[in-house]
C-alpha cells in the first residue's frame, strides 16, 4: 500500500493542522462514549470534568508515544476492556478501581520495559493481524447499535434511516473527493452531521452549558488498598490490554512497513503501562493503542506521526474548558455511529488488502483460522447482561471481552490446532 506521507515523512503546515483535525474527530468520540458510560455508571461522577481529564491523560500519553514510544500514528483511548474491569468491581468503589488501575500500570509496565514482552511480539503472524483487524470492526458492532437506538427523544428507526443515507452520501463522497478532501470526510461527518441532525430532528439535549470558560477539571485523589479480588481482575484485563496493545503496534507496524517493531512494542506498552499508572492517580480510566488505526490510514493515505502532535496539543487546550468539553459532548450519538462505521470500513478493506498482499489464504485450514475468532467474537459481543453476570468475576474480562477472547482463539488455531511446519 502506497501512502502520500510516510511515517517519518513532515506534510506542509495546513494539511498538518487538517490532518491532526481528522485524529482529533477520530479520538473524540472513543473519550465521548467512554466518559459518558462512566457519568452513567457513577451518577456523583462530573461528566464533564471526566472527559476534561480524559482530554488531559491522552493527550500527554500521545506527546509520549510519538516522542518516545512507538513512535506511530496510532490512535489512543480510554482502555474498553478496563471498563470491563470497572462494571466488574463497581461495588469495591472508586478508590478501590483507582488503585487497581495504578497496580495494573505498573505491572504492564515492568514487563514491557523487562523485555518480556518480545516473547508475546513472534505470536503475531499475518493471519493473526488480519483477524486483529477484523475484530475491531465486528466487535464493535454492539456499541455502534446502542448510539443509533439511544434514548434522545428521536425514534430508533429515524436515526438507522438517517445513518443509512448519511453513509451513502458519505461513501459517495469518498469516492469522487480527491487528495487532502477525501482525507478529512470524517471531520466533516462530525461537523455537518451534527448540524443536520440538531436541524431536522431538533433532539432533546440535556446537557449544561452554563459552564466556565476556563477551568481544571475536579481532580480528587481516591486510593485505598484493594482486595486480592480486585485486583486479580485489572490485572487479568491489563494482560488483555498488553494483547490490544501489542496488536495495534504490530498492526500498524505492518501496514506502514516500518522496522524496530520489538523496540517499539517494548516502548510503546511500557509507556501505555506508565499513563495507566498516572490515569490511576487523576481517577480515569487508563489508555490503550486502538486497532483501528490502519482503517484511517488506509482511508487517510498518510501514515505520518507528526500531524499526531497537533492532535495531543489539541487535546491539552480543550482540556481546560468545560463550556467547549460540553459543546463537543453535544455530538448526536447517531452521528458518532456513523464515524465509527465509516473507519470499520476503511479497517476492513486494509486486513483484506494486507491478506491479498501477504497471500495469506492458501487452503480451508487458514479460513477457518480467521473466520472463527471472528463469529465467536461476534457472538460474545451480543451476550447478554444476564449471562455475563453469572461468569466468575476472575474470569468475567477474559469470557466477557469479545475482542480478547478472538484474539485468544486465533492465536490458539494459528499457533497450535493448525500450527504450520513453516
Amino acid at each position: 500500500m502506497n501512502f502520500k506521507y510516510n511515517v517519518e515523512d513532515i506534510p506542509p503546515k495546513m494539511e498538518m493542522l487538517l490532518y491532526g483535525i481528522q485524529w482529533f474527530a477520530i479520538t473524540l468520540p472513543i473519550i465521548l462514549v467512554i466518559g459518558n458510560v462512566i457519568g452513567n455508571i457513577f451518577p456523583s461522577t462530573n461528566t464533564v470534568s471526566y472527559i476534561q481529564s480524559l482530554f488531559i491523560m491522552i493527550g500527554i500519553a500521545l506527546l509520549l508515544q510519538i516522542k518516545f514510544g512507538h513512535k506511530l500514528p496510532t490512535i489512543l483511548g480510554p482502555a474498553t476492556v478496563l471498563l470491563i474491569a470497572v462494571l466488574g468491581t463497581m461495588d469495591q468503589g472508586i478508590a478501590s478501581i483507582n488503585s487497581s488501575v495504578i497496580i495494573g500500570g505498573a505491572f504492564l509496565a515492568i514487563i514491557a520495559f523487562s523485555g518480556a514482552l518480545k516473547y508475546f511480539a513472534k505470536l503475531f503472524t499475518t493471519k493473526v493481524i488480519i483477524v486483529i483487524l477484523l475484530l475491531i470492526a465486528f466487535t464493535l458492532t454492539p456499541t455502534i447499535l446502542d448510539l443509533i437506538i439511544t434514548n434522545n427523544g428521536v425514534s430508533s428507526s429515524l436515526n438507522f434511516i438517517f445513518l443509512l443515507v448519511s453513509l451513502f452520501i458519505i461513501f459517495i463522497c469518498h469516492k469522487h473527493l480527491k487528495g487532502l478532501w477525501n482525507a478529512i470526510i470524517s471531520l466533516f461527518i462530525i461537523i455537518i452531521g451534527t448540524i443536520a441532525y440538531y436541524l431536522i430532528f431538533t433532539p432533546s439535549f440535556s446537557g449544561n452549558f452554563n459552564l466556565s470558560a476556563i477551568a481544571l477539571p475536579a481532580i480528587k485523589l481516591q486510593l485505598t488498598i484493594p482486595d486480592i479480588g480486585t485486583v486479580l481482575a485489572f490485572l487479568i484485563c491489563f494482560l488483555a490490554l498488553s494483547i490490544n496493545d501489542i496488536g495495534s503496534i504490530q498492526a500498524t507496524s505492518s501496514i506502514t512497513k516500518i522496522d524496530n517493531k520489538e523496540k517499539r512494542i517494548k516502548k510503546g506498552v511500557g509507556i501505555t503501562g506508565i499513563m495507566n499508572i498516572f490515569s490511576g492517580i487523576i481517577g480515569v480510566i487508563g489508555p490503550v493503542n486502538y486497532s483501528m488505526t490502519p482503517g484511517v490510514i488506509a482511508a487517510t493515505k498518510s501514515a505520518s506521526r507528526y500531524p499526531l502532535y497537533v492532535t495531543a496539543a489539541i487535546l491539552i487546550v480543550l482540556a481546560f474548558s468545560p463550556i467547549l468539553i460540553a459543546i463537543i459532548s453535544a455530538v448526536p450519538s447517531p452521528v458518532i455511529a456513523v464515524v465509527l462505521i465509516y473507519i470499520m470500513t476503511a479497517q476492513i478493506g486494509a486486513s483484506l488488502m494486507m491478506a491479498k498482499e501477504n497471500n495469506s489464504f492458501k487452503n480451508m485450514d487458514d479460513g477457518i483460522i480467521v473466520g472463527l475468532p471472528i463469529l465467536m467474537a461476534t457472538l460474545i459481543a451480543f451476550l447478554p447482561e444476564t449471562l455475563l453476570a453469572e461468569l466468575p468475576l476472575l474470569l468475567r474480562p477474559i469470557l466477557g471481552n469479545s475482542f480478547v477472547m478472538g484474539v485468544m482463539i486465533v492465536l490458539l488455531l494459528e499457533h497450535l490446532i493448525f500450527k504450520s511446519k513453516n
